[in-house]
Order: structure tokens, then sequence, then C-alpha cells
């Protein structure tokens, strides 16, 4: 039961609101107490006990928020540079392939990535060590796991598909790790979402360290060029996947404080400014792609049912718009003026009913491919991610104009919050279950 629920139902009972009180504060969550309490006022101001719990809480001196610590990268540079040694050895695609094609660190190299991820966070904030380690062991059974599945049980036809959808969502599976892992498996909204605005802000800042060290492995093997010097097999790797595996740990440290909850890290100034900044501008230029690609659409209407890599753009925008929204919904109402309110909702929902079109037109057509070239597993992920990813818009949508004004940033957290839980059973059932339901129906 949510904490607003728990709070009206305790209206007239003062020992239930005051353990929930207690249990709030000792979890860190007084503010979200606080919240439910003046929600629980303004719906019901002629009750006694909310009155005085109101004015009670209104005497207590906020303490000023905790400035983050320095980063532990004493932590943090051991952990990037054990990963990056191991996603080294496992580069090796002349020993680690799979069906003597495919490189073995494809399915490897979230979960190590992610269990030097847990590491981090575990030590730095110095609780749920036994947990992050139980989460670790859990994702690279998952990569052994689909690395001895697919050879198993797959027509050797068939394996590489089967590879690929594991690659493609063993990622989503660490992601999910590691939300569990800072939030544990009761959280508020408003720390879900805030999970996962610090999560976009993370992709970006790894981003960043990837182009700087591109350009660094670039300038290294042109000097030695320059002198026509041919570097080993060994040595490329160590600066190709090497480097690469210093990126994970260090991009959460720089960005993610593991000594506060997800809703109380700083989203109010450098690159947390910035991104949010930039995704609400680019909202008005997608909402004018949109606009524009329903209304050629009927210019170009087979192309979808003919194309196969048309329906690969279709689904990877559904995923772009859906990173889109959320970041652009702001962590707190009172962060953007009322009339930047007002035309970014506007915008957030023109969007997502645009997509919704579009989305529903790239359904029909990969339904129509699957009738007549019948079910495959790619087919069988698509159309998955499809209806879950269309479902979640107009959910979306249907809260907005269901919850109002008033409610417009607390429906679009919720909605996302809500949404990470079908997208991991849906993760884990094309990982572990519907391959084996599907190999052996074939």
């Amino acid at each position: 039961m949510e904490l607003d629920e728990e709070v009206r139902a305790a209206s007239s009972d003062p020992g239930k609101l005051e353990e929930l009180y207690q249990t709030a504060t000792q979890q860190g969550q007084s503010d979200v107490f606080r919240s439910a309490l003046l929600t629980s006022f303004e719906a019901a101001p002629d009750n006694l006990l909310y009155g005085a719990w109101f004015y009670r809480l209104e005497q207590i001196t906020e303490e000023p928020p905790a400035q983050r610590q320095g980063v532990n990268w004493i932590a943090a540079v051991p952990l990037s540079i054990l990963t990056g040694l191991i996603f080294w050895a496992l580069s090796d695609v002349e020993q680690l392939t799979i069906d003597e094609e495919i490189p073995q660190l494809l399915l490897w190299w979230s979960p190590v990535a992610t269990m030097s991820a847990l590491i981090f966070l575990a030590l730095t904030a110095r609780n749920n060590i036994g947990r992050a380690l139980a989460l670790g062991v859990g994702l690279l059974a998952a990569a052994a796991y689909a690395l001895l599945l697919g050879p198993a049980i797959a027509p050797p036809v068939m394996i590489d598909h089967y590879v690929i959808v594991a690659a493609i969502h063993i990622p989503l599976l660490c992601w999910i790790a590691l939300g569990i892992s800072v939030l544990g498996f009761r959280s508020s909204p408003d720390d879900r979402f805030a999970f996962m605005k610090k999560s976009i802000e993370v992709v970006i800042v790894a981003g960043l360290y990837l182009i700087a060290g591109l350009a660094f492995g670039g300038i290294t093997m042109g000097m030695f060029a320059a002198l026509g010097i041919t570097l080993p097999d060994i040595l490329l790797r160590l600066i190709i996947a090497g480097g690469f595996g210093l990126l994970p740990v260090l991009a959460i440290a720089t960005v993610y404080d593991p000594g506060k909850r997800p809703a109380e890290q700083d989203f109010d100034q450098g690159l947390s400014k910035f991104i949010a900044t930039m995704m609400r501008l680019l909202l008005p230029l997608t909402l004018g792609v949109l606009l524009i690609y329903v209304l050629v659409i009927p210019f170009y209407f087979k192309e979808p049912y003919e194309n196969r890599d048309v329906l690969i753009v279709y689904n990877l925008m559904l995923f772009g718009i859906l990173g889109l929204l959320l970041g652009a919904t702001p962590i707190q109402r009172d962060d953007l003026a009322p009339k930047l309110q007002r035309w970014l909702r506007t915008g957030i929902i023109a969007v997502a009913v645009l997509a919704i079109l579009i989305s529903l037109y790239a359904f029909s057509a990969t339904l129509y491919r699957t009738f007549e070239g019948g079910l495959t597993l790619n087919r069988v992920a698509i159309i998955g991610w499809n209806s879950l990813n269309i479902a979640i818009l107009l959910w979306l949508v249907y809260r907005q104009f269901k919850d109002g004004w008033d409610k417009w940033v607390e429906s679009l957290q919720a909605v996302f919050s809500q949404a990470a839980n079908p997208y991991m059973i849906w993760g884990l059932l094309l990982l572990l279950a519907i391959p084996v339901l599907f190999f052996v129906a074939r």
C-alpha cells in the first residue's frame, strides 16, 4: 500500500499515524510523509488529527540538504580498472565466440560492468552489500544461461537471433538490478522516477567519456602509425575493449551520490539542468517532425509493410520518444514557471498522441508481416515491446486528462515509475522463458 493510502486509512488512528511517521523518518522519507499528510489534510480540512499533524510538521525545522560527499575514487578507480581488464580478456574473438561468429563479450559486458557498479554503490553507501552481490551474481547467471541456451536448443540458423535478443535485453535487466539495489523492493514513485532521470544522466556522461576515449585512442594509434609501427592485436584490444570497460563505474561515480536517496540527488544545476533543458528544447522539434511524418504517411503507406528496416526505425523511435518524455518531465512542479508548465504539458501530450498514431500504424505492419511470414523470435519481441510501449503512452495520455492540471507532474512520474515493472517482466520472459517455449514449439 502506498504511503498516501496508509495515511488516509489512519485518519482516526493517532497511534498508526505516529507509526507511519516514525517508519518514514527512519527510511529517509519524511518528506514523502509530509506530502501525504498535506494531501490528506487538504482533502479533509475538518479532520482534527490531520490538522494537529499539519501544525506539528510546520513547526519542525527542516535540516538543510546534506552536501554531497567527495566521490569515492578509492573504490571507483580500482573497480573501473578491473572491469576494463575483464573486458580486455573477454574481447578475444579467436577464442571466445558463440557459433564461431558472435563475440561472447556481447553477452558479458553489461553484467560484468553492473557487478562492478553494484559493488561501488554498496561500498560507498555502506549498506546492502549482500543484496548487491546477489543481484550481480544473478546477472552473471543470466548471461551464462543465455550463452548455454542458444547453442543447446536453437536450430543452427537461429542461434544468432537468440543471442542478439539476449544481448539487447540483458542490459535492460542490469538497469533494473541497479534500481533494485538502490531503491529496494518497495519504493516511492518519486524515488523511482528520480532514479530513471539519473539513469539518463549516467548514460549521457558515459557517452561523453566514450567520445573522449575515442579521441585519445585515435590519437595514440595515429602517433604510432606515423612512425610505421603497427600495434599488436592484444594492445589494440586493451585500448578499445579495456578502455570501454573503464566507463560504467566512472560515469556512475561522477553523477550519482550513493549516500542519498534518488529523490535527494542534485537535479538543479550542472549537467542535470543542461540535460533537462535540452530534452525540453527537443520536445517542440520532435512534435514538428512527428506532425510532418503523420501528414506524409499516406504517400508512403506501404513502406513498413514491405521494408523490414523501416519497422526497426519505428521501434527505435518509440523508445526514443519515451526517453524524451521522461527526460522532459520535471522532478518538482515548482521548478518551472506556470506558463512554461502549461506549454510543456501540452507538448508532452501532443508528442505522446502523435507517437501513438504512428506506432499503431507500424504495429499493424508488424502484424501483417507476421501473418505473411510466420512468427519468429524477433517478431515476438517486437510485438511485445510495441504493445507495452503503446500501452504506456495511452496510459500517460489518459492519466493526464483524468488527473488534470493540478497533478500533471505527479501523474507523469507515476506512469513512468509503474512502467518499470512490466519492462522487467517482459525482459525476463524474453531472456529466460519465451525462447525455450518458442524453440520447443518449433
